[in-house]
């Protein structure tokens, strides 16, 4: 049987720098005692996302906040697996989002993520295959903790759904405005935040790591 590091209250480093991420996670910790602050409020970097899986990469991120703080460090990776399309984006679904433009009078460049742009290449890729496509996908999260001496734990949980179009809803984050939970008829961005914390794809990793840890 597995034996897990369990998880004492006060300070723990959020390695995110998205703050829809870091306000969901905070939401799941707060009744555990614990006094969550994000990487980006530290001023710790991020590291480059090198893994090929979503567990080597919430592993990097987590690693390098419990080093840069001194702390516990808790990490997610995330992404949308979509059947139709091999399980594309997967990993790279916050890649698939990224794109450049030119920024103020001097021409600087600057990077930022356009999740539209994001939903409808996923959604082109999908109409190219017809009207009878398969569009069902499914959201996971991987949370990992990991420890300053360099122990570690990871949790993955996951929702089934529907991908629809055109985008509907406005109170999420990333790809929410298309994904249809099984069985629902509104999108993850249509759904009041509570509700969607509950039955997430990262609350359904927080409930394995609750269970271990806490």
């Amino acid at each position: 049987m597995t034996t897990h590091r369990k998880l004492s209250p006060g300070r723990l480093v959020i390695a995110s720098h998205n703050q829809g991420k870091v306000r969901e996670i905070r939401a799941l910790l707060e009744p555990y005692g614990i006094e969550p602050v994000s990487a980006g409020d530290l001023g710790l970097p991020e590291p480059e996302e090198t893994g090929t899986t979503f567990a080597e990469n919430a592993l990097l991120k987590a690693r390098a906040s419990a080093v840069g703080a001194n702390c516990v460090a808790l990490a997610d990776d995330s992404g949308l697996c979509v059947a139709a399309l091999g399980g594309r984006p997967g990993v790279y679904t916050a890649d698939w989002a990224e794109r450049q433009w030119f920024e103020g009078p001097d021409g600087k460049n600057g990077a930022g993520r356009d999740w539209y742009m994001a939903m409808g290449k996923v959604e082109g890729l999908l109409a190219e295959q017809g009207p009878d496509v398969d569009r069902s996908a499914f959201f996971v999260a991987t949370l990992a903790l990991a420890w300053p001496d360099g122990h570690s734990e990871v949790f993955e949980g996951r929702i089934e759904g529907n991908l629809v179009w055109p985008p509907r809803g406005t109170m999420g984050f990333g790809y929410d405005p298309v994904f249809q939970p099984v069985g629902m008829d509104p999108t993850f961005a249509e759904l009041d935040p509570e509700r969607k914390q509950a039955m997430s794809h990262r609350a359904d990793a927080f409930r394995k790591l609750v269970k271990a840890c806490f």
